[in-house]
């Protein structure tokens, strides 16, 4: 579908916004490295907690709940839902912590938990396989998407696409560092959420879809509704609720979704001001990321059910497209590009871009922080100047870049990366909880972790190959399982084998020196049952003093507001749908549930902050 010139037009504002916010916030981002990456420690809550979520925001991430939606229902979404409980957990028990431990890259934390050459080797793997490799992947991913969503709307092939949308990202970002992003991404975030409901309002008021009761009451789409799987599809049931709430959430490595926080989002975190700062950022996060963006995304997906039900319906619209790139997540683009009148097009084009971007450029800058604060200047240039780090900087930026976008012409789907990023974090997150709590944890632990969830994914992507079946189903032992059923047992066999294969190196390798264990804490003042054993020990060789021994430890107040924090977001998010669905006495109950538990939050999160 061709833009108008009206569309074209409100582009053109649109880049000329973006990069006038970028280069007016880019003044400091070459003093100093720590300006470039963690925007000088300054930043306030709100704009670090937009940022997450713009970040998250991605260009892909209609797409795939647009894909699950399409194969299961919006039950379906449990596999990403079930992350909020990572989230709150990160909120009020991990926010402080980070910001106490005055780091540049999570990465760095490495060197003050663990000792020796073994942890410096850690910290400078980590650095190339996540600022490069996952970084890449998930850049990937998005870049995928942005192809799809070209392809729809403007009739671009992928190569013109990913060639423009990266000179762009990569010129504010390289530019203005982490500051440039920040503010970038407020202007960013609010556009994206302007077209998500836009466009949700435009489609599902069509003259082919017929309003909200029509679309769903409509038989493709009345079985899709429930929030919850058939609790008779036992399958089902297990794959996408039972394992993402049992066991995924707390068990898996995902980027944006760290157990014990990481990544960027550990990054907004050391950006903060203070504790305060760094705890109200990630609930803003929390609360706008799985309460208030799903269900634009969801009412759009189900109305592709009545106009595309199926793939061939999809492939048959669009013949002009690569029918490789058609798959169940072509289907949000597809619908914005039929339905969205002049105008408010180019709006959601706009919208769609500043997702790619916002998410992208986010990306670079944490991939490039690991790049340059835990590998070139840690090992490769240690009296490097702080210009000199910027400047590194800037080209892992564009190299970065380059490898994700050759990725991306290779991926097919949104959930496709999705799922191999879950498996290859699969039995690592128990670590990254435990490692602030258990004076046990090495750094044997985290290499063990690390190298043994890659091999086990490895393992079931060579058996995949040679065991798949021609209706996508697994052989297993004589057993033939369904692709949903094979992805529960590879999910719950990798967290089971890598959590035993890294306890059993964390009990036969020593632990971690004392004068290191001790200086960790005397810094952090986790606190805990988990370090008594050890301060103990400290105390008789005089490494720790009584007041730091004996502070009150307040993880049980931080787990209180968890569960309250995830039951006032939950019931905030079944309140809209259920609003949405017209079932107003469900409606008004899981509001009233969602305002009990905000008040009991709020009530209870006093007694965390410290400063």
């Amino acid at each position: 579908m061709a833009l108008a010139t009206l569309d074209w037009i409100i582009l053109i504002i649109f880049f000329i916004g973006l990069l006038t916010i970028a280069i007016w916030s880019s003044k400091s981002a070459s003093k100093s490295a720590a300006n470039f990456f963690v925007s000088g420690r300054s930043m306030p809550w709100w704009l670090l907690g937009v940022s997450m979520v713009a970040t998250t925001f991605s260009a892909d991430t209609p797409n795939l709940v647009t894909d699950m939606v399409r194969q299961n229902g919006v039950s379906s979404n449990w596999l990403w839902w079930a992350f909020l409980l990572t989230g709150m957990l990160t909120v009020f028990v991990y926010a402080k912590l980070w910001n106490r431990s005055k780091v540049l890259t999570d990465l760095e934390f490495y060197e003050i938990r663990y000792s020796g050459k073994a942890a410096a080797f850690l910290r400078g793997f980590r650095a190339i396989y996540l600022g490069a490799f996952f970084n890449i992947m998930v850049i990937a991913s998005v870049s995928l998407a942005l192809i799809k969503i070209s392809a729809a709307m403007m009739g671009w092939p992928a190569e013109q696409t990913l060639i423009l949308a990266s000179v762009v990202v990569v010129f504010y970002s390289a530019l203005g560092g982490l500051r440039s992003i920040l503010f970038t991404d407020f202007y960013q975030f609010s556009i994206a959420m302007a077209g998500a409901f836009g466009a949700a309002y435009f489609i599902v008021n069509s003259d082919d879809i017929g309003g909200l009761s029509a679309m769903l009451a409509h038989p493709e789409v009345f079985p899709k509704l429930s929030f919850f799987p058939d609790f008779n599809n036992t399958e089902l049931l297990i794959a996408i609720f039972i394992i993402p709430l049992s066991v995924q959430w707390w068990s898996v490595w995902y980027p944006g979704a760290e157990p014990g926080g990481g990544g960027y989002i550990a990054q907004r975190m050391l950006s903060a001001k203070n504790e305060k700062n760094a705890m109200g950022a990630t609930l803003l996060f929390n609360f706008f990321h799985y309460a208030l963006r799903p269900w634009p995304w969801i009412l759009v997906a189900l109305g592709s059910l009545i106009i595309f039900p199926d793939l061939a319906s999809l492939r048959d619209a669009f013949p002009d497209v690569d029918p490789n790139i058609i798959r169940n997540d072509f289907a949000y683009p597809a619908m914005l590009s039929r339905y969205l009148p002049v105008g408010f097009l180019g709006l959601v084009v706009a919208s769609l871009i500043a997702a790619f971007m916002s998410t992208t450029a986010s990306q670079l800058n944490w991939g490039s922080s690991y790049i340059v604060n835990d590998f070139y200047g840690r090992f490769i240039n240690k009296n490097a100047t702080e210009k000199q780090k910027v400047m590194a900087g800037r080209l892992s930026t564009i190299v970065l870049m380059f490898f994700a976008v050759l990725l991306a012409l290779v991926l097919k789907n949104a959930l496709q990366a999705f799922n191999i990023l879950l498996q290859i974090g699969a039995g690592t997150g128990l670590i990254y909880i435990l490692r602030w709590f258990w004076w046990r944890i090495n750094v044997w632990t985290e290499i063990t972790g690390m190298v043994t969830s890659f091999v086990f994914a490895l393992g079931f992507v060579l058996y995949e190959n040679h065991y798949l079946l021609a209706d996508n189903s697994i052989s297993l032992f004589g057993e033939i399982y369904s692709g949903t059923a094979w992805g529960s047992i590879k999910i719950v066999s990798g967290v089971l084998l890598t959590t035993i294969s890294w306890l059993t190196v964390t009990f036969l390798t020593n632990p971690v020196d004392d004068k290191t264990l001790a200086s960790f804490y005397t810094k952090i003042k986790p606190g805990g049952p988990g370090w008594a054993k050890f301060i103990e020990r400290a105390k008789r060789q005089g490494l720790t003093t009584e007041k730091e021994s004996s502070l009150k430890w307040d993880v049980p107040t931080g787990i209180l507001c968890m569960v309250l924090g995830s039951a006032a977001v939950y019931s905030f998010l079944f309140a809209t749908g259920y609003f949405i669905y017209a079932n107003y006495l469900w409606g008004f109950i899981f509001t009233g549930i969602s305002a009990l538990s905000s008040f009991g939050l709020f009530k209870t999160w006093g007694k965390l902050i410290t400063e």
